[in-house]
Protein backbone atom coordinates (compact mmCIF):
# COMPACT_ATOMS: atom_id res chain seq x y z
CA UNK A 1 0.00 0.00 0.00
CA UNK A 2 2.94 2.32 0.93
CA UNK A 3 4.30 1.70 -2.36
CA UNK A 4 1.29 2.23 -4.32
CA UNK A 5 0.72 5.53 -2.53
CA UNK A 6 4.53 6.84 -3.03
CA UNK A 7 4.10 6.38 -6.95
CA UNK A 8 0.55 7.72 -6.26
CA UNK A 9 2.18 10.73 -5.29
CA UNK A 10 4.99 11.13 -7.68
CA UNK A 11 3.06 10.95 -10.63
CA UNK A 12 0.73 13.80 -8.98
CA UNK A 13 4.37 15.81 -9.08
CA UNK A 14 5.13 15.45 -12.35
CA UNK A 15 1.76 16.04 -13.84
CA UNK A 16 2.22 19.45 -11.67
CA UNK A 17 5.22 19.99 -13.47
CA UNK A 18 4.42 19.16 -17.26
CA UNK A 19 1.51 21.84 -16.21
CA UNK A 20 3.62 24.37 -14.93
CA UNK A 21 4.41 26.48 -18.40
CA UNK A 22 0.34 27.01 -18.64
CA UNK A 23 0.28 29.88 -16.36
CA UNK A 24 3.28 31.94 -18.65
CA UNK A 25 1.78 33.62 -21.58
CA UNK A 26 4.05 33.43 -24.05
CA UNK A 27 5.43 29.58 -24.10
CA UNK A 28 8.54 28.04 -23.12
CA UNK A 29 10.35 26.65 -25.86
CA UNK A 30 11.23 23.15 -25.22
CA UNK A 31 14.04 22.47 -22.80
CA UNK A 32 17.43 21.21 -24.02
CA UNK A 33 19.12 18.38 -22.13
CA UNK A 34 21.88 19.71 -19.66
CA UNK A 35 24.12 17.28 -21.29
CA UNK A 36 23.32 18.66 -24.57
CA UNK A 37 23.26 22.40 -23.77
CA UNK A 38 25.66 24.15 -26.58
CA UNK A 39 29.30 25.39 -24.76
CA UNK A 40 30.11 28.88 -25.59
CA UNK A 41 33.75 29.20 -26.43
CA UNK A 42 35.97 32.04 -26.67
CA UNK A 43 39.11 32.64 -28.16
CA UNK A 44 41.95 32.79 -26.36
CA UNK A 45 43.16 36.06 -25.56
CA UNK A 46 46.87 36.36 -27.21
CA UNK A 47 49.72 36.58 -24.42
CA UNK A 48 51.93 39.33 -25.52
CA UNK A 49 55.56 37.98 -25.59
CA UNK A 50 58.41 40.41 -24.31
CA UNK A 51 60.93 39.46 -26.69
CA UNK A 52 63.97 42.15 -26.70
CA UNK A 53 67.45 41.82 -28.18
CA UNK A 54 70.28 42.04 -26.50
CA UNK A 55 73.67 43.02 -26.39
CA UNK A 56 75.00 40.16 -28.24
CA UNK A 57 72.09 40.56 -31.05
CA UNK A 58 70.51 37.59 -29.80
CA UNK A 59 66.63 37.32 -29.66
CA UNK A 60 65.35 36.88 -25.80
CA UNK A 61 61.87 35.85 -25.12
CA UNK A 62 60.11 35.66 -22.09
CA UNK A 63 56.16 34.95 -22.05
CA UNK A 64 55.89 37.17 -19.37
CA UNK A 65 58.19 39.79 -17.17
CA UNK A 66 60.52 37.97 -15.30
CA UNK A 67 59.78 37.07 -11.21
CA UNK A 68 63.37 35.84 -10.00
CA UNK A 69 65.87 36.98 -11.26
CA UNK A 70 69.69 36.65 -11.03
CA UNK A 71 71.63 39.60 -11.23
CA UNK A 72 75.93 39.00 -12.58
CA UNK A 73 76.91 42.14 -12.29
CA UNK A 74 76.73 44.96 -9.94
CA UNK A 75 75.36 47.75 -11.88
CA UNK A 76 72.46 45.18 -12.93
CA UNK A 77 71.59 44.53 -9.29
CA UNK A 78 71.59 48.42 -8.88
CA UNK A 79 69.45 48.84 -11.88
CA UNK A 80 66.73 45.87 -10.96
CA UNK A 81 66.62 47.97 -7.17
CA UNK A 82 66.08 51.63 -8.50
CA UNK A 83 63.27 50.45 -10.91
CA UNK A 84 61.81 48.65 -8.28
CA UNK A 85 62.37 45.39 -9.41
CA UNK A 86 64.51 44.88 -5.83
CA UNK A 87 61.52 41.93 -4.87
CA UNK A 88 62.16 40.04 -7.61
CA UNK A 89 65.64 39.74 -7.97
CA UNK A 90 66.93 36.38 -6.21
CA UNK A 91 70.60 36.14 -6.15
CA UNK A 92 73.88 38.39 -7.23
CA UNK A 93 77.17 38.50 -7.83
CA UNK A 94 79.59 38.65 -4.45
CA UNK A 95 80.54 42.23 -5.37
CA UNK A 96 76.79 43.48 -5.79
CA UNK A 97 76.74 45.73 -2.46
CA UNK A 98 74.22 48.52 -3.39
CA UNK A 99 71.88 48.89 -2.00
CA UNK A 100 72.20 47.70 1.63
CA UNK A 101 69.02 45.07 0.89
CA UNK A 102 70.95 43.59 -1.80
CA UNK A 103 73.79 41.83 0.81
CA UNK A 104 70.72 40.13 1.91
CA UNK A 105 70.23 38.20 -1.73
CA UNK A 106 71.86 34.67 -1.63
CA UNK A 107 75.67 35.15 -3.01
CA UNK A 108 76.41 33.25 -6.30
CA UNK A 109 79.88 34.45 -6.65
CA UNK A 110 81.80 35.95 -9.62
CA UNK A 111 85.41 36.12 -7.91
CA UNK A 112 87.72 35.50 -10.63
CA UNK A 113 84.40 35.22 -13.18
CA UNK A 114 83.92 31.98 -11.35
CA UNK A 115 80.38 31.85 -10.58
CA UNK A 116 78.16 29.31 -9.02
CA UNK A 117 75.89 27.69 -11.55
CA UNK A 118 74.70 24.60 -9.21
CA UNK A 119 73.65 27.35 -6.98
CA UNK A 120 71.66 29.73 -9.79
CA UNK A 121 69.82 26.58 -11.06
CA UNK A 122 68.63 26.06 -7.86
CA UNK A 123 67.05 29.79 -7.35
CA UNK A 124 65.16 28.43 -10.62
CA UNK A 125 65.33 32.00 -11.72
CA UNK A 126 63.19 32.98 -15.13
CA UNK A 127 65.84 35.24 -16.14
CA UNK A 128 69.64 35.46 -15.88
CA UNK A 129 70.75 39.72 -16.34
CA UNK A 130 74.42 39.60 -17.82
CA UNK A 131 76.48 42.59 -18.55
CA UNK A 132 79.76 42.94 -20.35
CA UNK A 133 82.00 42.04 -17.44
CA UNK A 134 80.54 38.14 -17.98
CA UNK A 135 82.36 36.40 -20.88
CA UNK A 136 80.23 35.17 -23.48
CA UNK A 137 81.05 31.45 -22.45
CA UNK A 138 79.38 31.77 -19.03
CA UNK A 139 76.33 33.14 -20.82
CA UNK A 140 76.25 29.84 -23.20
CA UNK A 141 76.81 27.88 -20.29
CA UNK A 142 73.31 28.98 -18.37
CA UNK A 143 72.02 28.68 -21.48
CA UNK A 144 72.71 24.96 -21.95
CA UNK A 145 71.53 24.43 -18.25
CA UNK A 146 68.19 25.12 -19.45
CA UNK A 147 68.16 29.29 -18.04
CA UNK A 148 67.06 32.16 -20.08
CA UNK A 149 69.97 35.16 -20.18
CA UNK A 150 69.43 38.29 -21.18
CA UNK A 151 72.80 40.30 -21.67
CA UNK A 152 72.60 43.62 -20.63
CA UNK A 153 75.56 45.71 -23.22
CA UNK A 154 77.15 48.86 -21.22
CA UNK A 155 75.97 52.08 -22.37
CA UNK A 156 78.42 54.91 -23.85
CA UNK A 157 76.34 57.57 -22.81
CA UNK A 158 74.19 58.87 -20.00
CA UNK A 159 71.16 59.15 -22.50
CA UNK A 160 72.00 54.95 -23.48
CA UNK A 161 72.18 54.71 -19.64
CA UNK A 162 68.32 55.70 -19.24
CA UNK A 163 67.85 52.77 -22.47
CA UNK A 164 69.06 50.12 -20.09
CA UNK A 165 66.70 51.07 -17.38
CA UNK A 166 64.17 50.86 -19.72
CA UNK A 167 65.11 47.66 -21.08
CA UNK A 168 65.40 45.89 -17.31
CA UNK A 169 61.85 47.40 -16.91
CA UNK A 170 60.63 45.80 -19.87
CA UNK A 171 62.37 42.83 -18.63
CA UNK A 172 60.83 43.14 -14.88
CA UNK A 173 57.18 44.51 -15.83
CA UNK A 174 58.28 47.86 -14.35
CA UNK A 175 58.22 50.32 -17.37
CA UNK A 176 55.95 52.90 -15.15
CA UNK A 177 58.70 53.01 -12.00
CA UNK A 178 61.17 53.18 -15.20
CA UNK A 179 60.02 56.47 -16.08
CA UNK A 180 59.35 58.04 -13.47
CA UNK A 181 62.94 57.05 -12.40
CA UNK A 182 64.69 57.92 -15.76
CA UNK A 183 62.16 61.62 -15.66
CA UNK A 184 64.05 62.22 -12.14
CA UNK A 185 67.65 61.40 -13.54
CA UNK A 186 67.23 63.79 -16.71
CA UNK A 187 66.17 66.41 -14.60
CA UNK A 188 69.29 66.26 -12.26
CA UNK A 189 71.44 65.97 -15.17
CA UNK A 190 69.58 69.26 -16.83
CA UNK A 191 70.58 71.35 -13.71
CA UNK A 192 74.19 70.29 -13.56
CA UNK A 193 74.42 71.20 -17.56
CA UNK A 194 73.02 74.41 -16.92
CA UNK A 195 75.32 75.53 -14.11
CA UNK A 196 78.68 74.27 -16.45
CA UNK A 197 77.64 74.48 -19.75
CA UNK A 198 78.29 78.73 -19.72
CA UNK A 199 81.82 78.19 -18.50
CA UNK A 200 84.41 79.02 -20.67
CA UNK A 201 87.08 77.18 -18.87
CA UNK A 202 87.64 74.01 -17.93
CA UNK A 203 90.01 72.41 -15.24
CA UNK A 204 92.40 69.97 -15.49
CA UNK A 205 91.63 66.78 -13.43
CA UNK A 206 93.96 63.36 -13.14
CA UNK A 207 91.32 60.59 -12.38
CA UNK A 208 93.27 57.74 -10.02
CA UNK A 209 92.56 54.35 -10.52
CA UNK A 210 94.81 52.14 -8.92
CA UNK A 211 98.16 53.46 -7.80
CA UNK A 212 99.81 50.38 -6.54
CA UNK A 213 102.82 51.71 -8.31
CA UNK A 214 102.93 55.18 -7.43
CA UNK A 215 105.26 55.78 -10.17
CA UNK A 216 103.15 54.90 -12.37
CA UNK A 217 99.38 54.79 -11.85
CA UNK A 218 96.62 53.69 -13.21
CA UNK A 219 93.83 56.11 -14.58
CA UNK A 220 90.96 56.21 -16.84
CA UNK A 221 91.14 57.14 -20.32
CA UNK A 222 88.60 57.50 -23.81
CA UNK A 223 85.38 55.81 -24.02
CA UNK A 224 85.47 55.62 -20.39
CA UNK A 225 82.42 56.81 -18.29
CA UNK A 226 84.91 58.61 -15.94
CA UNK A 227 86.08 60.97 -19.21
CA UNK A 228 82.99 61.52 -20.12
CA UNK A 229 81.62 62.26 -16.12
CA UNK A 230 84.76 64.76 -15.48
CA UNK A 231 84.17 66.42 -18.90
CA UNK A 232 80.26 67.18 -18.24
CA UNK A 233 81.47 68.26 -14.51
CA UNK A 234 83.18 70.97 -15.65
CA UNK A 235 86.59 69.51 -16.36
CA UNK A 236 89.38 68.08 -18.63
CA UNK A 237 90.74 64.67 -18.23
CA UNK A 238 94.85 64.39 -18.87
CA UNK A 239 94.84 61.08 -20.24
CA UNK A 240 91.02 61.63 -22.17
CA UNK A 241 93.18 60.94 -25.59
CA UNK A 242 94.71 57.59 -24.72
CA UNK A 243 92.63 54.54 -24.76
CA UNK A 244 90.47 52.50 -22.25
CA UNK A 245 92.46 52.15 -18.91
CA UNK A 246 96.08 53.48 -19.35
CA UNK A 247 98.64 54.19 -17.19
CA UNK A 248 100.57 57.16 -16.91
CA UNK A 249 104.33 57.89 -15.52
CA UNK A 250 105.21 60.35 -12.90
CA UNK A 251 106.57 62.23 -15.63
CA UNK A 252 103.24 62.60 -17.60
CA UNK A 253 101.85 63.67 -14.78
CA UNK A 254 103.80 66.51 -13.76
CA UNK A 255 104.03 67.54 -17.22
CA UNK A 256 100.38 67.77 -17.12
CA UNK A 257 100.70 69.50 -13.59
CA UNK A 258 96.63 68.72 -13.45
CA UNK A 259 94.89 71.08 -10.83
CA UNK A 260 92.66 68.77 -9.60
CA UNK A 261 93.57 65.64 -8.02
CA UNK A 262 90.77 62.63 -7.71
CA UNK A 263 91.50 59.86 -5.65
CA UNK A 264 89.02 56.79 -7.50
CA UNK A 265 91.13 54.34 -5.41
CA UNK A 266 90.65 56.04 -2.00
CA UNK A 267 88.31 52.97 -1.00
CA UNK A 268 91.11 50.73 -1.23
CA UNK A 269 93.06 53.17 1.49
CA UNK A 270 94.77 56.19 -0.29
CA UNK A 271 94.80 58.95 1.39
CA UNK A 272 94.76 62.87 0.11
CA UNK A 273 98.24 63.10 2.70
CA UNK A 274 99.79 60.03 1.12
CA UNK A 275 99.34 62.01 -2.47
CA UNK A 276 102.36 64.65 -1.54
CA UNK A 277 104.29 62.04 0.03
CA UNK A 278 104.93 60.28 -3.23
CA UNK A 279 108.47 61.33 -5.37
CA UNK A 280 107.71 63.69 -7.73
CA UNK A 281 104.21 64.74 -6.64
CA UNK A 282 104.82 67.23 -3.99
CA UNK A 283 105.30 69.79 -6.95
CA UNK A 284 101.98 69.36 -8.84
CA UNK A 285 99.55 72.10 -8.94
CA UNK A 286 97.14 69.89 -7.59
CA UNK A 287 99.04 69.04 -4.85
CA UNK A 288 100.34 72.67 -3.44
CA UNK A 289 96.65 73.83 -3.76
CA UNK A 290 95.34 71.40 -1.93
CA UNK A 291 92.84 70.16 -4.42
CA UNK A 292 92.98 66.18 -3.81
CA UNK A 293 89.93 64.72 -3.41
CA UNK A 294 88.47 61.23 -2.07
CA UNK A 295 85.52 59.69 -4.98
CA UNK A 296 83.90 57.07 -4.57
CA UNK A 297 84.78 55.18 -7.82
CA UNK A 298 81.86 52.99 -7.99
CA UNK A 299 79.84 56.10 -9.15
CA UNK A 300 81.68 56.57 -12.36
CA UNK A 301 82.61 52.72 -13.21
CA UNK A 302 79.02 50.66 -12.77
CA UNK A 303 76.99 51.83 -15.57
CA UNK A 304 73.37 52.26 -13.64
CA UNK A 305 71.47 54.94 -12.06
CA UNK A 306 73.88 56.21 -10.05
CA UNK A 307 76.74 57.93 -12.53
CA UNK A 308 74.72 60.89 -12.05
CA UNK A 309 74.69 60.98 -8.56
CA UNK A 310 78.85 60.69 -9.83
CA UNK A 311 78.34 63.15 -11.95
CA UNK A 312 76.89 65.43 -9.25
CA UNK A 313 79.53 64.72 -6.68
CA UNK A 314 82.39 65.68 -9.53
CA UNK A 315 80.44 68.85 -10.20
CA UNK A 316 80.60 70.03 -6.69
CA UNK A 317 84.10 69.31 -6.20
CA UNK A 318 85.38 71.12 -9.36
CA UNK A 319 83.00 73.93 -8.83
CA UNK A 320 81.53 74.40 -5.28
CA UNK A 321 80.96 78.22 -5.96
CA UNK A 322 78.14 76.99 -8.23
CA UNK A 323 76.32 74.93 -5.99
CA UNK A 324 76.43 76.54 -2.50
Amino acid sequence: MFRKLTFALLALTLLLAACAPAVIATPEPAAIPATEAPVLVLPAQPVDNISLTDGLGRQVILAQPAQKVVSLAPSNTEILFAIGAGGQTVGRDMFSDYPAEALFLPDIGGSMGEYNLEAIVALQPDLVLAAEINPTELVKSLEDLGLTVFYLANPTTLEEMYDNLAIVAQLTGREAESAALVESLKARVAAVDEKIAPLSSRFSVFYEIDASNPSQPWTAGKGTFITLLIERAGGYNIAAELDSYPQLSVEQIVADDPMFIILGDAMWGVTVESVGQRPGWENLAAVQNGNIFPFDDNLASRPGPRLVDGLETLAKILRPELFE
